[in-house]
């Protein structure tokens, strides 16, 4: 295997008499066989070599997250004889830590990290939000993470559900604030921990009455200022897209359908080929809330860069998403990399909102629409929401705008 990897007889060497050998090339053909470059394959070598060492692993032991971040830190601070100088970032110690995770889990020899021991009940909760409430999965992925953000908190305390108190959740939220959580983030936790707590009382999991005594800070409806780009930097973000390397490519396409048709981020991750009808001109959106399916004309900006990221950015997988992702092995894209795909480049702009997100950019187009004339209810059902009352938010900051939509909804009646 490392004959595959290393060119000079000297590093082929090097790797075949180090410790652990058929552990690590065992590992070496998995992520060859999962269709990982040769430079991927290539670093994962040499830190393998380094977690021996640092880790002092004469044999294959069970690990715990906590020596793992230990010897990353270690390793960011490493000077030595092992290190290239030319390497010395704070990359290399998540490097470290990505790679050690990845090999003793294939192994089965990464100890269950804090707060594991509660994933089937957070399984249970996923599925009961999905069967019985009907939640959209972006909801109930967010609402699962949060009750799993409080019960490894909850675990490393040494604290379980049995015996657990609304002191214990106000003192979780208190250390939040502390950390430098907004309130409206607060009170997101606050609705998802009552959602896991009042299933938890159903499977007697919990003491009862655990979620009505949640109580979240007062937080208005409506934010304070803007919650999306202005049209003007819209187009500059589109600009920062300009260019033929497939990341550009991508960009440019995701960016468009953001900001013209205000799709939420898992309605483009979910986008397949057959949803689009090149020859009609039209396009099919499964929509991520309450489910539901919208057709939409192929405005001819957006088709084109949609194109252009089929014909000379995309890797030629078998894969039926139109977005892959960033590495091998070829894959849907994360939500992660449609979030990094728009706030890095409203950095760059110096846009400066409360969130940086796609989503912002749902609220430009519906403000868009607004300031064009539309009506609430045209908008509603632009954006696939089920009445005006979900809207409203988007027309709180234009009032010239919704003065201009109140004058054309009341002309129409004379």
């Amino acid at each position: 295997m490392f004959e595959q990897i290393f060119q000079t007889r000297r590093l082929i060497d090097k790797h075949q008499q180090a410790p652990l050998r058929t552990e690590r090339e065992e590992y070496l053909k998995h992520l060859l066989e999962q269709g990982f470059c040769h430079s991927k394959l290539l670093g994962t070598a040499t830190y393998m070599l380094h977690i021996i060492r640092i880790l002092e692993l004469d044999e294959l032991r069970v690990v715990d997250e906590e020596e793992i971040e230990k010897g990353a830190r270690f390793w960011a601070e490493y000077r030595g004889p092992f290190r290239d100088p030319r390497h010395h970032d704070f990359g290399s110690s998540r490097s470290f830590a990505a790679v050690a995770r990845g090999w003793l889990r294939f192994h089965r020899k990464l100890a269950p990290a804090t707060g594991s021991l509660f994933h089937k009940q957070v399984d249970k909760f996923s599925h009961a939000l999905r069967v019985h409430h009907g939640l959209a999965a972006p909801t109930i992925r967010g609402y699962s993470n949060r009750a799993s953000i409080f019960l490894r908190w909850l675990a490393s305390r040494g604290g379980d559900l049995q015996t657990v108190s609304v002191s214990d959740i106000y003192e979780f939220l208190d250390t939040r604030l502390a950390e430098g959580w907004k309130p409206r983030g607060i009170v997101t936790q606050c609705m998802a921990l009552r959602s896991f707590f009042r299933f938890a009382e159903t499977q007697r999991w919990c003491p009862q009455d655990m979620a009505l005594a949640i109580r979240g800070p007062r937080v208005s409806k409506y934010e304070a200022g803007p919650m999306g780009p202005t049209w003007t930097q819209v187009r500059g973000l589109l600009k920062l897209a300009d260019g033929m390397k497939p990341e550009q490519l991508r960009a440019k396409a995701l960016l468009l359908l953001l900001t013209i048709y205000g799709l939420r981020c898992s309605e483009v991750i979910d986008l397949h080929w057959d949803d689009f009808d090149w020859r009609s001109e039209i396009f099919t959106v499964r929509r991520g809330k309450r489910g539901g399916i919208q057709q939409f004309p192929v405005q001819y900006e957006v088709g084109e860069a949609i194109l252009k990221y089929l014909r000379y950015g995309r890797p030629h997988v078998d894969d039926r998403h139109v977005f892959l992702g960033e590495r091998r092995p070829w894959g849907p894209l994360l939500h992660s990399t449609v979030w990094r795909t728009v706030s890095r480049r409203m950095r760059d702009l110096g846009i400066e909102l409360d969130h940086l997100g796609p989503h912002t950019l749902r609220h430009a187009c519906a403000t868009r629409l607004l300031q064009k004339g539309t009506s609430l209810k045209d908008i509603a059902d632009f954006l696939g929401h089920r009445d005006t009352n979900s809207v409203s938010i988007y027309a709180k900051h234009d009032v010239r705008a919704l003065r201009k939509v109140a004058a054309f909804r009341l002309g129409g009646l004379r």
